[in-house]
């Protein structure tokens, strides 16, 4: 089959690798969708190492129609699906506690196991026994299907840091992870949701999305906005929904006292910021970290597109086919789109 092969980092090569060789209980899907994420890119770049292997095919966010469903009783061949890339273990330390996203045995399809920025993937039957494939709902077109991986990690996001109804929030960064924090934010009942976004295309966006207010951080004071929308006292939430360093301690003087920080995005290996202890411990802040999402968070983000109460389809804005992945790659890296897909 045909796929784009991660050799070494900055080094993908499109062509042809060994179809798939599943055993008894893996299924097989052909790829109908796959969207580009920032930690594809960070993995291409050499800037996410932890777990990745070389030579391995990247992509964990997609859709397909299985064509080999290996003796399962659930699924059967040409029946559309879509699947929870993160497989627990589910008998560790902290899977008992229900905590599966931070499995001490993840696995994770997209480079521990080759993922779909190919003509077909396997799916391991561990993945099908802890219920990580999901049937697609009808009327659910497969590109739409492909983001409901990156909304469960937003969904994970906000329930750590607890957006409520009534909330002040402000966001920083409108990438595709932002403008899904905008819209989950929304859906929660914030009363005002502040973007902050160098880029004007991406404010645009924002402000489609359903921001209240969009702030350019280069040429506007991006504080006194955010007093100015919140009466004065700061933001309820603060989303850290680009991966710069620098803007966890930002994100502590835009929070209100007893207000709550989420260092949502993936950050490069061995990156430090300094932090405002004083401000976390006078003004008793809450920082919380978010990492990769559940299979009910997984559910959730699948029915909450399906049901229209979430739309993503604007967020779709390019497309490739698979031999076109280096441009596709390169498309997505540069931040000229809101999210790339690879559709079949």
């Amino acid at each position: 089959m045909k796929a784009a092969l991660l050799r070494a980092p900055n080094d993908v090569l499109f062509g042809d690798v060994a179809d798939p060789t599943p055993e008894r209980g893996d299924l097989v899907l052909k790829v109908r969708a796959a969207t580009i994420c920032g930690t594809d890119i960070r993995i291409v770049s050499g800037r996410k190492t932890m777990g990745v292997r070389y030579p391995s095919v990247l992509g964990h966010e997609f859709s397909g129609e299985i064509v080999d469903a290996g003796g399962s009783s659930r699924f059967k061949a040409g029946d559309a699906v879509c699947v929870d890339p993160a497989i627990a273990c589910g008998h560790c330390a902290y899977c008992k506690r229900g905590l599966e996203n931070v499995c001490e045995n993840l696995t994770a399809i997209g480079y521990e196991v080759d993922g779909a920025f190919a003509e077909y993937i396997r799916i391991p039957g561990r993945a099908l026994e802890t219920g990580n494939v999901f049937a697609m709902p009808e009327g659910l077109s497969f590109e739409e299907a492909a983001l409901a991986e990156p909304l469960a990690c937003v969904i994970n996001g906000q329930e750590k840091v607890g957006v409520e109804r009534g909330d002040v929030v402000a966001i920083l960064g409108s990438g595709p992870i932002g403008l899904l924090h905008v819209k989950v934010a929304r859906l929660s009942g914030a009363r005002r949701i502040i973007v902050s976004e160098p880029n004007a295309g991406r404010r645009a966006a924002a402000m489609a999305a359903g921001a209240d207010v969009v702030v350019d951080p280069v040429s506007e004071d991006l504080h006194a906005v955010v007093q100015a929308e919140s009466g004065g006292i700061g933001a309820d939430v603060v989303i850290v929904a680009i991966g710069v360093p620098s803007l966890a301690n930002d994100a502590l003087g835009l929070a209100r006292l007893r207000g709550r920080v989420s260092l949502f995005a993936g950050f490069n290996k061995g990156e430090m910021a300094p932090l405002d202890v004083n401000a976390i411990h006078y003004n008793e802040l809450i920082v919380t970290g978010s990492f990769g999402l559940t299979r009910l968070q997984f559910e959730k983000s699948l029915n909450l597109i399906a049901s229209g109460q979430l739309d993503t389809k604007p967020f779709l804005t390019h497309r490739f086919a698979l031999p076109a992945i280096g441009e596709a790659l390169e498309t997505a890296a540069r931040g000229d789109a809101i999210k790339v897909a690879i559709v079949s």
